[in-house]
C-alpha cells in the first residue's frame, strides 16, 4: 500500500498492511504572517517525521473575526452578530493557503485540515470565562451566535474539500468536560451548531475525523458526543479512555490515539527502544484494523520531529 491507500483504508475501518502513523505540531507564531513560510513549515514536517498523512494546522485563524466580539460583555449582543460570509479574507485566506499546502505536497500524503467547533472559535476569541458568563446570562442569544458562526464554517469547509483538494476535515469539538455544563445544557446549547457543521462536512467527504479535544486535561461528557459520526474518531486515551480496544467498541468507527502528547511523556522522555516498544503495545492492543496510531492532541514544539519518526517506522515493521 502506498500512503493515500493506507489512509483510505484505515478511514474506512478496512485491513492495511500496517497501522498508520500521524502527529501534529502547531505552526510557530512567527511564521504565521507568512503563508509561504507556514506552509513550508508544514511540508518540513512531513519530510522529516514521514507521517503517513498531514493534519494541516488553522494557526492564526483560531479566533472568530466577528467585530461585534470585540470586548463583549452583554449576552444580548450575540443577536448583533453577522455573518461574515464566503468572501470575507478570515474564509478566504484559509481556504487559499489550504491548497498552496496541498500543492506544495505534490500528493506526498493525504491531507485534512482543522475546524473548530463554532463555540471554540467564540470562545478563543472571548476566553473562557465570558464564554461561560454569556452562555448562562441567555442561552438563547449564544445559540443565535453560534448558528450565524455554524453557517460561515460551512463556507470554510466547502473551500478545504472542493477548492483546495483536502481530504478530509479534523473537527475539533471543545467544552465538554464533565465540570463544564449537564448533558442537558450541551445537548441544547452547544450540540445544534457542533452537528449542522459536521453533518455538512460529511455531504461532502467521507474521510472526515471528529477530535475529542481533551486539552484541558478533564474527562470529557462522552455521552454528549454519542451521534457524532465521522469516518474516525480522534480521543484522549490519558483521560477518557485508556484502552484502545475499548475505544473502537464504545465508538464503533476507526479511532486514531495512542501516545501522551505532553511534555513529560514517554515521546519526550523514552529512549528509542522504549518508544518502540510502546508502538509495538500500542499496535497489539488497537490492531490493524480500525487503528491509527498517533497522540491525544498537538505535541509541543520542543519534541525533536525524530522522535515521532521513531514511531513512523516502528509501527512499519510490525
Amino acid at each position: 500500500m502506498n500512503k493515500r491507500e493506507r489512509f483510505i483504508a484505515a478511514f474506512h475501518g478496512q485491513p492495511v498492511d500496517h497501522v498508520p502513523v500521524s502527529m501534529w505540531k502547531h505552526v510557530p507564531a512567527e511564521l504565521w504572517d507568512d503563508d509561504e513560510a507556514f506552509v513550508q513549515y508544514q511540508t518540513k514536517f512531513v519530510h522529516e517525521s514521514d507521517v503517513d498523512f498531514l493534519k494541516m494546522s488553522a494557526d492564526k485563524y483560531f479566533t472568530w473575526a466577528a467585530p461585534i466580539l470585540e470586548g463583549i460583555e452583554n449576552a444580548d449582543d450575540l443577536y448583533k452578530i453577522e455573518p461574515l460570509g464566503a468572501d470575507h479574507p478570515f474564509i478566504r485566506n484559509q481556504i487559499t493557503r489550504a491548497k498552496r499546502q496541498v500543492e506544495l505536497l505534490e500528493g506526498e500524503v493525504p491531507c485534512i485540515h482543522l475546524v473548530f467547533c463554532p463555540l471554540s472559535y467564540l470562545r478563543l476569541k472571548v476566553g473562557y470565562p465570558m464564554m461561560m458568563k454569556l452562555i448562562r446570562e441567555n442561552p438563547e442569544a449564544m445559540k443565535y451566535a453560534l448558528n450565524v458562526i455554524a453557517e460561515d464554517v460551512k463556507h470554510l469547509v466547502k473551500g478545504y474539500l472542493t477548492e483546495a483538494g483536502v481530504d478530509g476535515i479534523f473537527y475539533s469539538v471543545q467544552n465538554g468536560e464533565q465540570n463544564r455544563f449537564t448533558y442537558e445544557e450541551y445537548r441544547d446549547w452547544v450540540a445544534p451548531s457542533d452537528k449542522a457543521v459536521l453533518e455538512y462536512a460529511n455531504t461532502l467527504s467521507d474521510m472526515n475525523c471528529i477530535h475529542f479535544c481533551a486539552w484541558e486535561e478533564i474527562p470529557n461528557r462522552l455521552e454528549a458526543w454519542s451521534d457524532y459520526h465521522a469516518a474516525v474518531i480522534s480521543f484522549s486515551r490519558m483521560f477518557d479512555i485508556d484502552n484502545i480496544e475499548d475505544a473502537k467498541k464504545h465508538f464503533g468507527t476507526t479511532v486514531w490515539s495512542g501516545f501522551d502528547n505532553r511534555v513529560g511523556g514517554l515521546l519526550f522522555t523514552g529512549t528509542r527502544e522504549e518508544i518502540e516498544a510502546e508502538t509495538a503495545r500500542l499496535i497489539e492492543e488497537g490492531g490493524k484494523q480500525g487503528f491509527i496510531l498517533g497522540a491525544d492532541c498537538s505535541i509541543d514544539n520542543s519534541l525533536p520531529t525524530e522522535r515521532i519518526r521513531w514511531v513512523v517506522e516502528a509501527a512499519r515493521k510490525i
